[in-house]
Formats: structure tokens, C-alpha cells, sequence
């Protein structure tokens, strides 16, 4: 083989593993579904330089270890902390292991609403989907500087959040050359697809002690804004919409820069915002060739929805 070529970087492990589960409290059931990915690094590079599988936990291993840590972890309906436990645990059972990377994508359930005698309540284990959008989470457990010195990195988020206001945006004085077709206008519809993360601040997690290195001990300080505030998620979703839907709307960059300081403001663990927001445009259908006024924006009233092209505004605010 040639010696003008090594391996550089090497990480591998499980995808899309789809885990449902059900905690039950009598008769009051709690539900979760999560899409999950589990990969690792570590001293595992001769399984790519010299075909030597003694250094690599299969595959179907990690998916088995998915299932099992949801199993028996008592954080399984938080998905932040059911990553950091199933990162924690590959990490400490394998020596050679240094790393763990776990995604969780969760999907949106809530309880159906019932009527009875005291009115609309919850049903204890009725469910709906109610929404595209998902809650997401990134985790990193590092365990490079020893079993027990382990670091974590959280990111997590809303992935496909649709949202639409029909006044109270604009968007003019922009650059105008050649090039440009795009008419100036005071007042339109505002449409997009929201894709949110935040980043918290490294923590410092306790190793597990166990014999089986299962257990995952939550610290004693779980400071609010911080990757423990269970919280968070809902903070940061409430903030997002309630600025689209009140902000006056010059642009979406200007919009988007309010959204990320408000939930900077509220979440103090909370070290960067990022924001990816594609326009969902609707454009006024022309009907003057039938002498009716739709085009004008206090007028325009039937639209095409327009999926493609489409503008795509991203940003990152981070805490000083």
C-alpha cells in the first residue's frame, strides 16, 4: 500500500434507531418516540488500516445498547439527559472508546382531550400527533482526558416549525442594481420553516460507579437555563414564536436576531442561538386582466404558495 496516504479521522456506529417508550404511573402513561444515532471514536484505526475487528463494537451492539439504556434509564422521557446517559455509558464500558456522539430527534405527541363532567381533560393514555415539528438534541461525551474526567457538549433544538403571519412584515431599501426584479414592499405574508439551536456551556459529568458503569446520577445544582433545566426547550420554543408572531417585521435577519437574543436573555446556560429560517413564499395571484385588484397588499387576498427557489436567512448570536 501507498505511505502518501493515513487515516486522518475515523467514526462510526448506529443510525436511525426508532425507540417508542412507554412509563407507565398507574394509570397515567408517559410516552416518548425518538429517532437516534449513536457513534463513536476512539483507538479504533486499525479496523479501517489493517481489517483488525477486535477494536470495534458492532453496530448492532450499539443499537442494542440503545434499546437497553432506554430501558432502564430513568431519564428515558428527557432527551438531553437519555443522550447524555447512553453517551456516558459507551464511553465508560469501553476503554478504548473516547467519545460518544448521540442525536435524538423527538417526535411530537401530546394527550387528546377529552370531555367529562369537569370539562375538556387529558386522557391518561390517548395520543396525538400533533405537529411536523421535532425537538432535537446533539450530544459529545468526552472522555479523552480519563473515565473520569468526562466533558459534555449539548446542543438541541426545533427542526421543522412552520409558521405564517399574514401582515406586520416588510421588506425594503434593499440593494437595487441590474439584477434586480424583486418589487419594494410594505406589508406581505411571512412564512418559514423554523430550524432552531442553542448551544449550552461544557459540563463536567459524574462518572458512573457502578459495576456495570449503567448508572447516570443527575448533579445536585440544576441551575435554571442550564442543560439540567428540563425547562429550556420549552422556553426557547414559547420565545421563538411569541417574537415571529409580535415583531414588526422589517426582514427576516432583523426578526430572527430578536428570536435569538430573546431565548439568549432567558436561558443563562445557554452560550449560542443559531437560527436557519427558508422564506415560504406566497405571491398574490394577478387577476387584472379580469379588473379585479389583487396585488395590492391592503387588496391581496388568494395566493400561490411557492416552495422553490426560496431564500434561506441563517445566523448565530452568541453571549458575550
Amino acid at each position: 500500500m501507498s505511505d502518501s496516504s493515513f487515516l486522518s479521522h475515523a467514526r462510526y456506529g448506529k443510525d436511525k434507531v426508532r425507540v417508542f417508550r412507554v412509563v407507565r404511573e398507574g394509570k397515567w402513561h408517559h410516552i416518548v418516540e425518538y429517532n437516534v444515532q449513536a457513534l463513536l471514536e476512539g483507538d479504533i484505526a486499525t479496523s479501517y488500516t489493517e481489517a483488525d475487528n477486535s477494536v470495534v463494537v458492532a453496530t448492532d451492539s450499539i443499537k442494542n445498547i440503545t434499546y437497553y439504556i432506554a430501558k432502564i434509564s430513568p431519564h428515558v422521557l428527557n432527551p438531553e439527559r437519555f443522550a447524555l446517559h447512553l453517551a456516558t455509558h459507551l464511553v465508560s464500558k469501553y476503554a478504548h472508546i473516547h467519545k460518544a456522539f448521540v442525536s435524538v430527534e423527538q417526535l411530537r405527541w401530546s394527550r387528546i382531550p377529552v370531555e367529562g363532567e369537569q370539562g375538556a381533560t387529558e386522557h391518561p393514555h390517548a395520543f396525538i400527533r400533533d405537529g411536523d415539528d421535532k425537538r432535537i438534541v446533539k450530544v459529545e461525551v468526552d472522555a479523552s482526558a480519563g473515565k473520569d474526567k468526562l466533558v459534555a457538549s449539548v446542543t438541541a433544538g426545533i427542526s421543522d416549525l412552520l409558521v405564517l403571519k399574514t401582515t406586520e412584515s416588510a421588506f425594503t431599501n434593499f440593494v437595487r442594481d441590474k439584477y434586480t426584479t424583486l418589487k419594494e414592499v410594505d406589508d406581505r405574508i411571512l412564512s418559514t420553516s423554523i430550524d432552531l439551536t442553542y448551544t449550552f456551556a461544557p459540563v463536567a459529568l459524574p462518572s458512573p460507579t457502578d459495576a456495570a458503569l449503567e448508572e447516570f446520577v443527575l448533579p445536585a445544582d440544576l441551575a435554571p437555563g442550564s442543560v439540567w433545566d428540563a425547562a429550556v426547550p420549552a422556553r426557547a420554543r414559547t420565545a421563538t414564536l411569541a417574537l415571529f408572531a409580535a415583531d414588526n417585521s422589517a426582514s427576516v435577519q432583523a426578526t430572527l436576531y430578536r428570536m435569538a437574543q430573546r431565548v439568549l436573555a432567558q436561558n443563562a446556560g445557554v452560550q449560542h442561538v443559531a437560527y436557519a429560517l427558508p422564506n415560504k413564499h406566497y405571491i398574490p395571484v394577478d387577476m387584472a386582466y379580469l379588473g379585479v385588484e389583487n396585488l395590492v397588499p391592503a387588496q391581496a387576498e388568494v395566493f400561490v404558495p411557492v416552495a422553490a427557489p426560496s431564500g434561506l436567512i441563517t445566523a448565530t448570536v452568541s453571549r458575550k
